[in-house]
């Protein structure tokens, strides 16, 4: 056997007759008059390969091990499918059994399951139809995002995963220790941190954005893509523990270069998965959400409309909607009032800046009123903010101030605030949830669907 193997992809664009051989996972055997059909698929593309066995060609023991869930290899000839839906079809002639798969206890089978149930089954669901497509669409935006920003000169910096500072300054973080929890050293009645392993409190990382502005100030255009974690005890469809993001920064670039950036770099993400998941996006137009084809087409084509979050809020005020958050200067804004203003009010995409500095980020640039800073949130139809970003903080003394002002101990950002003493420069970035994109361009409608193994509160199987 051999990686160059021909994968079922381009088995179903061969162009017949001729010899071919098929690896993959048996997804459903039918017998009929003589003859097997067998479905096989081995994940590289939506549509099945159908195989066919005549009566008589492998003897009886090699058909019954052919069942749902088999690992196979099956050689034969590839010809053209007389069937309705496919171009092509293999007869064939011999199959290697690799791994046999009991019927009776298989717990993926045809008739299709909750997706509750298959969660539990996570190490399994993969091989279905609702899952293969979501991970090919998940490896196309993973491989379009490096290619944009490679295309573009980006620096790729892999940021650390164990940090000594919170990003976000929300103290939602998973502390990471080596001390014995039965008996912990203390001094004065408090657990005495010099003993752990790295001799301080450390953390997994909320976001490489801190750290990966380091490099954006050395080589000017850089990004980050890596896992971030957060201990936040909420068990909703829109959240996980464990997720990845996507952080670009750029030197010499303000909070207009940001937003043009992520213009961009959201308009080629979908136009690379229109054009390379089509058959992917046509399933989850039929059985998961009807209009994600339309809506990401129009989000394609569509001038993004920038406003300020103080012109968003006198939107809001006047629409005449009943929302169940209230709103008023100063509220954050949630998903309802989000979606008003991209689906009803303006109807396309739309660029939300200036928001209040309460609401905001440490890290943010204060603008000139002192009330508010130079953040931007990207809202979509349908889901809402699907990035956010900002200008950040070039002044060490605001910096610092604003370090102060949230309450953080200024200790951990140390290196931080050195930026901006040794060749500060404006620089801006912003961040885009992987999950949370492939979800929008699925339509899925839990976050715990688009993620591998999926992390939160009470659950870290698998």
């Amino acid at each position: 056997m051999d990686y160059r193997r021909t994968y079922i992809r381009d088995l179903l664009d061969s162009e017949p007759p001729r010899e071919a051989s098929a690896f993959g996972w048996v997804k459903t055997r039918r017998d009929s008059k003589g003859i097997h059909f067998v479905q096989v698929n081995d994940g590289s593309c939506f549509q099945d390969l159908q195989a066919v066995i005549q009566e008589g060609v492998l003897d009886e023991e090699t058909v019954k091990q052919i069942t749902t869930g088999a690992c196979v290899r099956l050689d034969g000839e590839l010809v053209e499918s007389p069937a309705p839906g496919q171009k092509v079809e293999l007869q064939v002639r011999s199959v290697e059994v690799f791994g046999p798969a009991d019927p009776a206890t298989y717990p993926l089978q045809k008739k299709g399951a909750s997706f509750e149930f298959l969660r539990e089954i996570s190490h399994l669901r993969v091989r279905g139809n609702t899952f293969g497509a979501v991970f090919r669409v998940r490896n196309q935006v993973s491989w379009a995002t490096h290619k944009f920003f490679q295309d573009r000169g980006f620096l790729y910096v892999h940021t650390p995963i164990i940090s000594a500072s919170d990003c976000e300054g929300a103290g939602a973080m998973f502390m990471v220790t080596t001390l014995d929890l039965d008996n912990l050293p203390r001094i004065d009645g408090k657990v005495d941190f010099s003993q752990d392993f790295f001799g301080r409190q450390a953390y997994l990382t909320v976001s490489g954005q801190l750290n990966v502005e380091c490099f954006a100030e050395a080589f000017t255009n850089v990004y980050t893509f890596g896992p971030t974690f957060r201990a936040e005890n909420s068990s909703t469809a829109r959240h996980l523990a464990e997720f990845w993001m996507i952080e670009p920064e750029q030197a010499f670039c303000d909070i207009e270069g940001n937003m043009n950036l992520a213009e961009e770099y959201l308009k080629y993400l979908i136009g690379h998965v229109l054009e390379h998941c089509s058959a992917d996006l046509e399933f989850f137009r039929q059985r998961i959400e009807p209009t994600v084809v339309e809506t990401l087409q129009h989000v394609l084509t569509s001038p993004f409309e920038r406003i300020t979050y103080t012109d968003a809020i006198k939107m809001l005020e006047s629409s005449g909607e009943s929302f169940e958050f209230p709103v008023f200067w100063g509220c954050d804004l949630q998903s309802e009032h989000e979606r008003y203003l991209t689906e009803k009010k303006i109807g396309r995409p739309v660029i939300v800046t200036d928001y209040p500095k309460e609401i905001k980020a440490f890290y943010m640039r204060i603008n000139d009123d002192e009330k508010t800073v130079r953040a931007m949130d990207v809202l979509v139809p349908r889901i809402g903010e699907i990035i956010g970003g900002s200008q950040r903080e070039d002044r060490h003394d605001v910096l610092l101030r604003r370090i102060r002002e949230a309450g953080l101990d200024e200790e951990p950002y140390w290196w931080y605030l050195d930026l901006r003493r040794f060749g500060s420069v404006p620089h801006s970035g912003f961040g885009l949830g992987l999950e949370r994109f492939v979800m929008y361009v699925t339509g899925m409608k839990n976050i715990r669907d688009v993620v591998p193994f999926y992390r939160v509160p009470g659950s870290a199987e698998f």
